[in-house]
């Protein structure tokens, strides 16, 4: 599998309304959304982690920002879309780990890596509990190599005040074509 199939489109839209709160979206990301957020990516990137990476919308694109011998760590909560990923995304450079983001620090050295270039987020971050949210932020922080992206993607504001607290300066930019309007907001470690 290379790209977004209608297969995969319509698993991510049925998981969707089985849990809504749990995905920000019933549509995975736009091919919009997606190249916005890749020029945010540093190319030749030895790590990225992708947190909610649902069907691997995201994922296939930032592979190829991935060097042949990097590592992409995707985190997912969904036993549904772990599975999916397992069985549809061929690529040595891909490592799954179940679980929440709030597990990035355990994550990353479970798979031989210290830190992270880069950190792309698409959970929503508006109906997770405060503490979750706020344990995902440091933490992601805590792993981000001097100078790596935190990348987060999102329908609303609600999580660039909480990324200041943690990031100081934080960027924020919209990406209109795309179903729902997105803001993606970046920060530096």
């Amino acid at each position: 599998m290379n790209a977004p199939t209608l297969r995969s489109n319509l698993f991510f839209a049925r998981s969707f309304l089985k849990n809504p709160k749990m995905l920000g979206s019933f549509l995975p990301s736009s091919r919009y959304l997606r190249r916005h957020l890749m020029r945010h990516i540093p190319r030749e990137s030895a790590c990225i982690v992708e947190y909610g990476p649902g069907v691997g919308t995201i994922t296939f694109d930032l592979l190829k920002r991935l060097r042949r011998d990097g590592v992409l760590i995707a985190i997912e909560q969904n036993p549904g879309f772990v599975e999916f990923l397992r069985e549809n995304v061929a690529d040595p450079r891909l490592h799954i780990y179940e679980g929440s983001a709030e597990d990035v620090g355990r994550a990353l050295p479970r798979f031989g890596v210290q830190h992270a270039d880069c950190i792309v987020s698409g959970i929503p971050y508006s109906t997770i509990p405060a503490a979750t949210r706020d344990n995902i932020l440091r933490n992601s922080r805590s792993v981000l190599r001097d100078g790596g992206t935190f990348l987060v993607y999102q329908f609303t504001g609600a999580v660039a005040p909480h990324m200041r607290e943690v990031f100081g300066t934080v960027h924020e930019e919209l990406e209109f074509r795309n179903f729902l309007p997105a803001r993606i907001f970046s920060a530096r470690a």
